[in-house]
């Protein structure tokens, strides 16, 4: 039997992932410009400070999904608010840009201990297998994140320079995030049981503890994912974070605004339809489909471009696919490997990932240059094929027959 997860755990956990994300992340392409001006900064060695810190935040993920399953996720995110807290102080006092440039370091390493990898640990520490709907509740919830922050950032920074806006964020998560997960702390854990390694974990029942992958087939699954969420994540973060010149490549600088303001309520719009008609729908599938819309979406605009309308229906469609990813982020590996060091296995995949991301828009714009920007679509493309054919893969591992000896069993 499924353990219910209390509502309000996941509002809190939905609020301080909408702070945590709105603040540590969403806020930084507002804020760029003037961080720039500040330090004497071309806009690259702005986001060149930011890929370095990407970079030092994925390889520290590992550790913070170990620390999430020895000391208990809604501590780590405790702390973890703290330590963002502080690391915002940091670079709203930041004196030069080299000290800068640390903090921001800082900043990203603190928020592997916040986001999404920790707080879905904390649902299924809670909740144990039945945390899987929790997970596409909160991921609901955490959407509106760009929505909320990319105004309000822009609102604050019309009435006080971007250091004050780093020491606003900062009391958010000293004053509201911290005390939010310090309460989390004295909810009771879900104890683990071992579950019969024939369980087959069909639709709309409880998953096994253990998960659907046994044997050698979990070390497969688990390379597998980790290959499908770095290829999603290079796909996502090269188009995403080049959206404004690849929009103004293709002749639709103009329209510009109507096209990138459509992803953040597609997103809600996906994680939405999931929750109310995806209750039975294996999360092997959701990946399947999700890895299938980014693809679709980028087809959709190397082939119309400059349409005004192919752009809208690349948007929808990149949304929607950009929204499920988060699911399957969280849901995926909870399925197919269980529990059991859960934390520790999506620190490595957000690892996987977020390095991908780091790296994909530098990619981008080298493919853009090399063969221009049709021909760099049509790479994403392709890369999304990659994708589709990695959680294909996935979907079928249960079905294969695994070998059990012990040295196989990696996960």
């Amino acid at each position: 039997m499924q353990d219910r997860i209390p509502a309000r755990a996941i509002w809190a956990l939905g609020a301080t992932q909408v702070i945590g994300y709105g603040s540590l992340y969403y806020s930084f392409s507002v804020l760029a410009p003037e961080i720039g001006r500040a330090f004497g900064w071309s806009p690259e060695w702005v986001y060149g400070a930011l890929t370095v810190a990407l970079l030092a935040g994925g390889f520290l993920a590992p550790l913070a999904g170990h620390l999430a399953d020895r000391f208990g996720a809604a501590r780590v995110m405790a702390a973890g608010s703290v330590a963002a807290a502080a690391t915002l102080v940091a670079a709203a006092y930041a004196p030069t840009g080299i000290l800068f440039a640390a903090a921001l370091v800082a900043m990203e390493i603190a928020s592997c201990l916040v986001l999404y990898s920790v707080a879905f640990a904390a649902l299924v520490q809670v909740g144990g297998q039945g945390a899987q709907r929790s997970i596409v509740h909160l991921t609901l919830i955490a959407g509106f994140a760009s929505t909320v922050f990319w105004p309000l950032t822009s609102f604050l920074l019309g009435v006080m320079d971007w250091r004050s806006v780093y020491l606003v964020f900062a009391a958010l998560n000293l004053l509201i995030c911290a005390p939010l997960h310090f309460w989390l702390t004295r909810l009771p854990t879900h104890q683990m049981a071992k579950a019969s390694p024939t369980a087959k974990g069909e639709p709309g029942t409880a998953l096994p503890a253990a998960g659907t992958l046994h044997g050698s087939n979990r070390s497969i699954g688990f390379g597998l994912m980790m290959l499908g969420f770095a290829v999603e994540g290079f796909i996502l973060s090269a188009v995403l974070m080049q959206i404004v010149p690849l929009l103004t490549d293709l002749g639709l600088g103009g329209e510009m605004l109507l096209v990138t303001s459509l992803f953040g309520p597609a997103q809600v719009l996906s994680r939405l339809t999931n929750m109310v008609l995806g209750k039975n729908l294996l999360s092997t599938r959701v990946a399947i489909i999700s890895s299938t819309l980014l693809p679709l979406g980028t087809l959709v605009l190397a082939f119309t471009a400059p349409s005004l309308l192919g752009a809208i229906v690349f948007a929808i469609l990149f949304g929607l696919g950009s929204g499920l990813t988060s699911i399957v982020a969280g849901a995926l590996p909870l399925q197919l490997l269980g529990r059991e060091g859960y934390g520790a296995k999506l620190g490595w995949l957000g690892s996987a990932r977020q390095i991908a991301s780091a790296i994909a828009p530098f990619c981008l714009a080298l493919l853009m240059t090399t063969f221009g920007t049709p021909g760099a679509l049509m790479a994403v493309v392709l890369f999304g094929v990659a994708a589709i054919a990695i959680f294909s893969a996935v979907a079928l591992l249960p079905r294969v027959k695994a070998h059990t000896s012990s040295a196989a069993v990696l996960v």
